[in-house]
């Protein structure tokens, strides 16, 4: 579980709800003409852009950016550093053998030990990668949808309630309704956007390529063993892909 989104929506709904209650009463803040323009509309919106089998999953997808396995790119790089012992101490055959969780890895780790040359075991993660790159770009671009449609509609209703507003000056009690659907659509679409959508799809795309260049780093742990480098030239050129603080040190790596 994310801990930082869930603070992050805390503190961004209670920011709102704080200065609410600071200011006036939360009732006047409730409007059901209000929520069925931008709900509504924003729901029908994302129908007629994307097919309904992608849109069935938008839940799924924002709560990505709450229920995620963090990417652990030390732990990948030391269990890249210990198949790579087991192929220079064995052979790289051996690697079939090896109990590896990941599927990710367990397909690189087989490709090497079914002796694929380098160009066609880099290719085929390769493609692996940009396919799921381009499946996590969806996600993001339908949180994007989301951002730019929530303060849209709240426009529409705020052009609503003006119409409204206007066609009904005489009507001194039509007037205070009118002016709420139109105030209070702006406000909706615009705790949408930014309390929702665009924080979600900065968040998925922080994920995407957390796992990506994890993937890249399994990429060329793999090049590595099948080239038959020493495991610990290995972990010292995957740690290049480290930040300096958190590189992982060995110093107890086999000798040439």
């Amino acid at each position: 579980m994310d801990l930082a989104t869930i603070i992050g929506f805390v503190l961004c709904i209670g920011a709102v709800i704080g200065a609410i209650f600071a200011g006036g009463d939360i009732i006047a803040f409730i409007d059901v003409p209000s929520v069925l323009v931008v709900g509504l509309g924003v729901i029908g919106s994302t129908f007629i852009k994307w097919p309904l089998e992608i849109v069935t999953n938008v839940v799924g997808v924002a709560m990505k950016s709450i229920f995620y396995a963090p990417t652990d790119i030390k732990a990948t790089i030391d269990e890249i550093g210990k198949l790579a012992e087991t192929a220079r101490r064995e052979s790289v055959f051996a690697l079939e053998k090896v109990q590896i969780d990941d599927p990710f890895m367990k397909k690189a780790m087989t490709l090497a030990a079914d002796n694929r040359p380098p160009e066609v075991i880099s290719s085929i993660l390769q493609l692996e990668i940009d396919a799921m790159g381009e499946r996590h770009k969806v996600g993001q671009d339908i949180m994007q949808n989301l951002a730019d449609d929530g303060p849209a509609f709240g426009m529409i209703g705020t052009l609503i309630g003006l119409v409204i507003m206007l066609g009904n000056l005489s009507d001194q009690a039509a007037i205070g309704p009118a002016m709420a659907v139109a105030l209070l659509t702006t406000f909706y679409g615009s705790c949408l956007a930014n309390i929702v959508a665009n924080p979600v799809k900065n968040k998925l795309g922080i994920r995407s390529t957390t796992e990506m260049a994890r993937m890249t780093i399994i990429i060329a742990g793999t090049l590595g063993i099948v080239a038959g480098e020493n495991p610990r030239l290995i972990k010292e050129k995957l740690n290049a892909f480290l930040p300096p603080a958190e590189r992982v040190t060995d110093n107890a790596g086999e000798a040439e």
